[in-house]
């Protein structure tokens, strides 16, 4: 996994890396601004021959003075730099102000008011370096009103904007959540959506969270800076910075083969074993008419690599499921006795209750699903769709009724019935930060479960009772915006429930079917119907080389 930290995180490793004399502060704003020149060059490879325009708007702290970094070093490269500045100058922080300096003995700089539509003209990028990861409240608005000129088109007539490009975050985004600062009158909408961000040493959590990361033509680049080996031990040996830990704070990997164990998932199974030795994984099936959706979890539960996989249905969908399967299995299971009977048998290690279940028949079926697992050595339950809305009147009775073996997966109206005060938390304006986020809510909501929760979207948040999370985030290169179909969610949950039945712990095998998801999304492409995810898993794992 790629760590993931705050701005309080990020603020710490640098400061020690500085007061260990390991690096200064200049050196790293230098290399900050040498990243997202860099950046720009790699984004737009044409911008490397002959001279260009730029427009560098700086704020009034460390961010503005990586801003005046990167406006000396498109200077050298003999580009035209016009710089607006927020703020008097006087008051720059120390590093900030020297190389604010640096940059009046090369070109001029001018209040951010002054800008207009000429500004622009010639200008190939505008570099965003107002406020950056620091930022705890709302953006003055003259900031705001500047970023918004800077970025819309004034008539239909006129030239585009030139594209923005962001350091280390798009002012006014708070980058512990990825939510905009600025209560009632900003909500969440980004002044502006950049281009591309560049960020240094590691990405914050906010990058990879809404709204931050809706945008699909947004590019993401971390620039490294000389602490990236600070991260790494600090995420060995610290233990707690503000209200989210490194230890806790991780990543799937958005470019390569996730960290969360592949080998463990043995998908290339020894020539010795045999089905049994894989698990039984039990999906419940709702009504006739019905019954689709806990097909797909079953035929994603045995794709992922459960070994037998079996529908438990009511009566009057038994014909009905018993004409579309094959090397699924078919049982019988009208109510909660006859569920129960069922999971007499100790092979059966892993069940599914919720896609297309019906409300009526989750209040009944659960409590039984829970009790029968509880006190298993190996067991998993995974509560998804219709087994989660079944008990929105009395949360409370659910959770008393969970264990640490499950895993709930809601979406975000599911999880709003269920926690209502964390949906609320979560949606309320932000005005200030760091604000409350995702990865917030998903920790609390799984302490209180006292299991894990899988909190879905394109920013889909792991947490588990102990407090870890992870983000497997479909934005940036992994943006698969064609997963917002119909039954992709009942796949995902059948994932959850075949990595569980092959002994996965819940969060682990959350982790993992989140991830294997979105690349299945992505290794068939648009077009995609939920259907099609399982079948495309088998490319996946070759692509993987298991």
């Amino acid at each position: 996994m790629s760590e993931l930290v705050t701005a309080a995180q990020m603020r710490a490793i640098e400061q020690a890396a500085i007061s260990s004399g390991k690096v200064t502060g200049l050196a790293l704003m230098e290399r900050a601004g040498q990243g997202v020149v860099q950046a720009i060059c790699e984004t737009w490879p044409e911008l490397t021959i002959g001279a260009h325009g730029a427009v560098v708007l700086c704020g009034p702290g460390n961010n503005g003075g990586d801003g005046y970094v990167v406006a000396r070093l498109l200077a050298a490269r003999g580009w035209s730099v016009a710089v607006f500045a927020y703020g008097d100058p006087a008051r720059l922080p120390p590093d900030a102000r020297a190389n604010y300096e640096r940059w009046c003995r090369v070109g001029g700089c001018a209040p951010l008011t002054a800008l207009d539509d000429s500004t622009f003209s010639d200008a190939a990028v505008t570099v965003d370096a107002l406020f950056g990861t620091g930022l705890t409240r709302p953006l003055p608005s003259e900031v705001l009103n500047a970023l918004m000129f800077a970025s819309t088109r004034p008539n239909a007539a006129a030239p585009q904007r030139p594209p923005i490009v962001a350091v280390d975050i798009a002012s006014g985004v708070d980058a512990d959540s990825g939510r905009v600062i600025g209560g009632d009158e900003q909500g969440d909408e980004l002044p502006y959506w950049p281009a591309l961000t560049v960020t240094f040493g590691a990405a914050k959590v906010g990058h990879m969270l809404l709204p931050h990361a809706g945008d699909t033509r947004h590019k993401l680049v971390v620039a490294p800076i000389g602490v990236e080996d600070d991260i790494a031990r600090a995420y060995l040996t610290w233990n707690v910075v503000e209200h989210l830990d490194l230890a806790a704070v991780r990543h799937i990997d958005l470019l390569g083969r996730p960290d969360i164990s592949l080998q463990a998932l043995e998908l290339a199974k020894d020539v010795a074993s045999h089905k049994f030795g894989h698990g039984h994984a039990v999906i419940l099936s709702g009504p006739a008419g019905r019954t689709g959706a806990a097909r797909l979890a079953a035929r994603a539960a045995l794709r992922v690599g459960a070994g037998l996989v079996t529908v438990a249905a009511p009566r009057d969908a038994m014909a009905e499921n018993a004409a579309q399967l094959t090397a699924i299995m078919l049982r019988e299971a009208e109510g909660a006795a006859a569920l129960a009977d069922l999971l007499r048998d100790k092979r059966l290690n892993a069940i599914c209750l919720g896609p297309g279940l019906g409300q009526a028949r989750a209040r009944d079926l659960v409590p039984v699903a829970l009790d029968a697992t509880r006190d298993r050595d190996v067991s998993g339950v995974v509560l998804d769709a219709d087994a989660l809305s079944a008990f929105a009147d009395d949360p409370v009775d659910l959770f008393t009724m969970l264990h640490d073996g499950c895993v709930l997966t809601p979406h975000a109206g599911e999880f709003a019935r269920l926690f209502p005060d964390l949906s609320a938390r979560l949606n309320a304006p932000a005005m200030t930060g760091p604000a409350y986020s995702k990865v917030d809510a998903a920790r609390d909501a799984a302490e209180r479960a006292g299991c894990t929760v899988l909190l879905k979207g394109s920013d889909t948040v792991i947490a588990d009772e102990t407090g870890d999370a992870a983000i497997n985030a479909a934005c940036y290169d992994r943006a698969a915006p064609w997963l917002a179909t119909a039954g992709s969610g009942d796949v995902l949950a059948g994932l959850v429930t075949g990595l569980l039945a092959r002994g996965y712990a819940p969060v682990t095998a959350a982790e993992t079917a989140a991830w294997l998801h979105t690349e299945a999304a992505l290794s068939f492409g648009p077009g995609l119907i939920a259907e099609d995810l399982p079948e495309e898993l088998p490319k996946v794992f070759r692509a993987l080389g298991v």
